[in-house]
């Protein structure tokens, strides 16, 4: 019955979606498969690629790459188009269904993929160049990519969040390793307060992604697959923000709920007046460019602490997909597979301080070297997988303003996790909710 509604509930999203996106037929996929793998110099064309890294500081590394590409396989072009995260899915979709406009390849982050699969606008990747050595991906990483059994994207980079320090605050106040559990967070953060005098303890952003180490802790998340509910109102939810609220509270911590609130946070942590937060391997750079961490060896990278049920934070990342309605499929399997191999991701990894997807690059010796990577392997082991469901990789978004207004004061956990519940209902096609 289940598998019926969830079909039943997407039949009006890809009955429209099939036409819309110009997918190739089964034949054109394996004749394009078969070349690309038998004869891959044989094959030309011009493929685009919208790349959604951060133009500044992550995008020149992806460009050497498309030029290393090229030079391999000089009958193919690139046409590389950096474009802002934000909005880069809804771009997307919108070409997708017009059947004009989108990409050959995009940067996908690792909650978009399902939904784009279940829309009919991914073309399976099974069987493909652009899965080659499949085997050696970290096994959550390459999940993200798997929706109804067959595998949509390869993974380029991961990530997760992790609990950062400040070294030198915890030696002024006597703590001598870092905090395993929420207690003891709570207990570290008074003593920092104390110890560090016009520091903040803790300050946790009012983000619902940053909020679901919490609920991971609690043994839940804001979809049960299982059962094939929305959860966004369970009391392990509810739970967990009661944890946030006791860490954020006067003498332990802070929160912020404006429009800044991340931005003000690792400022904070960056300049002193912080001494931990939890975020991921992307902070690094800009942490270390703060006064506090002018010797990068201050900088504590730990794991996130435990709930009752254990802990973990989320999976986040991009994946690589190709678009189902591609006219040059070979073209862009190549260019995944160059784009995603070993030596690929072990120099993005390198020049932008990312985490490799693929369990090889972390053998090679620049990559073993760097101490930011090396630093977020233990988070990483313990990170759990995003739910792969369509819609449910949005939820963090939708729940963000109703976290707000329940961290700010404005309403109760369980009024603002009843609102969050009833907005989302639908949103994930063949949940209930």
């Amino acid at each position: 019955m289940r598998a019926s509604r969830r079909l039943a509930a997407l039949a009006a999203l890809t009955a429209l979606t099939v036409a819309a996106c110009g997918g190739n037929s089964a034949g054109d996929q394996s004749d394009a498969a078969r070349k690309a793998a038998a004869n891959p110099q044989s094959v030309s064309g011009t493929i685009t690629w919208w790349d959604t890294a951060d133009a500044t500081s992550e995008a020149p590394a992806f460009r050497e790459l498309v030029d290393r590409f090229e030079q391999k396989y000089p009958n193919i072009d690139v046409n590389y188009v950096n474009v802002p995260f934000d909005g880069a899915d809804d771009k997307f979709r919108t070409a997708g269904q017009a059947g004009d406009g989108a990409p050959d390849v995009m940067r996908a982050e690792v909650g978009w993929t399902s939904t784009l699969a279940a829309l009919g606008y991914l073309q399976p990747l099974d069987g493909t160049p652009a899965l080659t050595g499949a085997d050696d991906y970290l096994p959550v990483a390459l999940q993200s990519n798997v929706y109804d059994g067959r595998t949509y994207g390869v993974p380029e980079v991961t990530d997760t969040l992790a609990l950062l320090y400040n070294k030198d605050h915890f030696a002024k106040a006597g703590i001598t390793e870092p905090p395993r559990t929420w207690a003891d967070l709570e207990t570290a953060a008074r003593k920092l307060e104390q110890a560090v005098p016009g520091t903040t303890g803790v300050f946790l952003n009012a983000d619902a992604y940053f909020l679901l180490p919490f609920i991971y802790g609690e043994g839940a998340d804001f979809v049960d697959v299982d059962s094939e509910r929305i959860t966004i109102d369970s009391p392990q939810v509810s739970a967990a923000i009661e944890t946030v609220q006791q860490l954020t509270a006067d003498g332990t911590g802070a929160t912020d709920t404006s429009a800044n609130k991340y931005t003000n946070m690792l400022n904070g942590f960056k300049n002193g007046t912080v001494s931990i937060m939890l975020n991921g391997p992307w902070s690094v750079p800009d942490v270390l460019s703060g006064r506090a961490f002018a010797d990068p060896g201050n900088l504590g990278v730990a794991t996130v602490p435990a709930g009752p049920e254990g802990h973990g934070g989320p999976v986040g990342g991009h994946n690589l997909v190709v678009y189902a309605g591609s006219p040059n499929l070979a073209a862009s399997y190549l260019f995944v597979e160059f784009m995603n191999s070993t030596e690929s991701q072990a120099y993005a990894a390198t020049q932008n301080n990312t985490m490799p997807t693929r369990k090889s690059a972390y053998d090679r010796p620049d990559v073993a070297r760097n101490a930011v990577i090396a630093a977020f392997r233990e988070p990483l082991s313990s990170a759990l997988p995003r739910p792969c469901a369509p819609g449910a990789g949005d939820l963090h978004n939708l729940v963000t303003p109703f976290y707000e207004r329940i961290l700010g004061g404005q309403a109760s956990i369980a009024d603002g996790l009843r609102d969050a519940q009833q907005k989302a209902r639908r949103f994930v096609p063949g949940f209930e909710s």
